[in-house]
């Protein structure tokens, strides 16, 4: 998939589940986690990190993940989670959550970033993992799809806010609204540019 070094994977069985994260640094919404086992018979082209794809590409491959992966599913944690846990502690739980809901059993995980969810279920991280492996890339793409999603339709209730554009992230659009509009209650209040505008 990409230049970097290739993975060594102390596994070779057919029940290695792919997981990775989106969402850790809008102000907004959910972070979501992915789980993807795929079926080595049925291999999907052009897998790679979601970040690197088109809108238009994404949405072709995380319907085509749908309909051959072995297994896929979704976990998330909300914006009071982040705010009761941290962003770091509530990623974790978004991807127990989705290693938890696949419907098949995951023998072996291989987790983007460098830091273990704390399952039960074996396995290793990958740095830059959703470049280096496709079972990542494949949960990148997913989780990517269904945040993007869940801030299309926040767009519908608040446009102006500007979701749909900056999907939560920071921008300067974002934080010009916020400091016109206030605070959602999907907001997370412990990130600081929406903990300054809440009452003391």
């Amino acid at each position: 998939m990409t230049g970097l070094p290739p993975l060594v994977i102390d596994y070779q069985g057919t029940c290695l589940a792919g997981v990775d994260e989106v969402g850790r640094g809008p102000l907004v919404g959910s972070v979501v986690a992915a789980a993807v086992i795929l079926d080595p018979a049925r291999p999907i082209e052009g897998l790679a990190d979601s970040k690197t794809l088109s809108e238009k590409r994404r949405l072709v491959l995380a319907e085509a993940i749908r309909q051959h992966a072995t297994a896929f599913a979704i976990g998330e944690a909300s914006p009071a989670e982040i705010d009761t846990h941290n962003i770091y502690h509530a990623t974790h739980l978004a991807m127990r959550r989705a290693i938890d809901a696949l419907p098949v059993a995951a023998e072996y995980l291989l987790v983007d970033g460098n830091r273990m969810p704390g399952h039960h279920v074996p396995g290793q991280c990958a740095v830059k993992g959703d470049q280096r492996h496709v079972a990542i890339g494949a949960a990148s793409i997913l989780a990517k799809v269904t945040r993007d999603a869940q801030m299309f339709a926040l767009h519908e209730c608040y446009p102006e806010y500007g979701f749909a554009r900056h999907k939560g992230y920071p921008t300067r659009e974002h934080c010009e609204a916020l400091e016109r509009l206030g605070p959602l209650d999907e907001h997370r209040r412990s990130f600081a540019p929406v903990k300054k505008l809440l009452p003391v």
